[in-house]
């Protein structure tokens, strides 16, 4: 008799009333906010304002979950265009069906977009948020296991997940195979924790840690996607994301390679957000100058009048304009 190691969940919508309450879109809703959160102290630390994170990613999210979307729609054509198929379902998000390579690329043009309206140097950015991109994907990879989907092969080892599911052509798979999804959430926590070490160990910066986060989360997606038996297409006998993430682990060391020797170090905090030296973060300084200004000197006494003579006050000035006129000229 075979034992369920790590059971599925019978099913991954609540309903609230007539409203669904989709446990895939919590987790990824969950993503974003441990990823804005630890983006956030991150950046802080860097000598950033502390609301710039989440500001750029009000345009960073959107079109990273546009750009999962179309990435998987596109890749996996077969499952909505065709004979027998329903082409609106490309639109059910909800389902599962997000290409991380599509979310990273469509979020770093949103990201581009947003540091630009802040003044902010993208490469800063991504070094600050690239530990946070990591937990979210962790996160994100429990709602497939909510949903029953992206398993590997099958197992008898003894962390095997078991599946038992009615597929949309009718077939019902049943049986315990790899829990890939687990297997590729703790390893984006181990990216996670490893970007955080290099990052304060070698004080990376210009893109850099975002450059060893892409670099090593594509060895493991290498490994994960080869145990997957999901559809998928081959080229050469390995399946197309493999080959992606080839491609994109040579010009992630490319360019931590070529900037570390260009650019090596960090920004200088004083030029990576303007919004850092604005009234929010200047503490007690004076609404009408900047913080460092030096009080004006008293004026030296008018001819005529000793130095112990005390100076004018405001009713002195409001009793003679033409003297507050003349100071003015000065």
């Amino acid at each position: 008799m075979d034992i369920a190691y790590i059971p599925s969940p019978s099913r991954g919508v609540l309903y609230l009333g007539p409203i669904p309450l989709r446990a895939y879109a919590f987790c990824i809703i969950l993503g974003v906010v441990v990823a804005v959160w630890l983006g956030s102290k991150r950046w802080v630390a860097r000598g950033g304002g502390k609301h710039t994170v989440g500001d750029i990613a009000v345009w960073a999210v959107p079109f990273g979950l546009v750009g999962g979307r179309l990435y998987h729609v596109i890749t996996d054509h077969q499952l909505y265009f065709g004979g027998g198929r329903n082409p609106w379902n490309a639109f059910k998000i909800w389902e599962g069906g997000l290409g991380i390579w599509g979310a990273i690329a469509f979020g770093a043009v949103g990201a581009w977009i947003g540091c630009r309206r802040h003044g902010v140097p993208l490469p800063a950015y991504a070094d600050a948020i690239a530990p946070g991109i990591a937990l979210a994907q962790a996160l994100g990879r429990w709602g497939n296991w909510f949903n029953q989907e992206l398993y590997g092969r099958e197992t008898t080892l003894p962390w095997g997940l078991e599946i038992n599911k009615t597929l949309p052509n009718g077939e019902v798979v049943t049986g315990t195979y790899h829990p890939t999804f687990l297997y590729e959430s703790l390893w984006c926590v181990g990216v996670a924790l490893l970007v955080i070490w290099a990052d304060r160990r070698f004080t990376l910066g210009h893109g850099r840690a975002f450059a060893l986060y892409v670099a090593a989360y594509t060895v493991g997606r290498f490994w994960t996607e080869w145990l997957r038996i999901d559809e998928a297409h081959h080229i050469l006998g390995l399946r197309l994301n493999d080959w992606v993430a080839i491609a994109v682990f040579i010009a992630a060391v490319t360019y931590f390679v070529i900037v570390g020797r260009k650019r090596p170090g960090r920004e200088d905090p004083a030029t990576i957000d303007p919004s850092a030296h604005g009234p929010e973060d200047a503490g007690t300084a004076p609404a009408d100058g900047p913080a460092d200004e030096e009080p004006a000197k008293p004026s030296a006494p008018a001819a005529g009048k000793s130095a112990s003579e005390p100076a004018s006050g405001p009713a002195d000035a409001a009793a003679d304009p033409a003297d507050k006129d003349a100071k003015n000229l000065t």
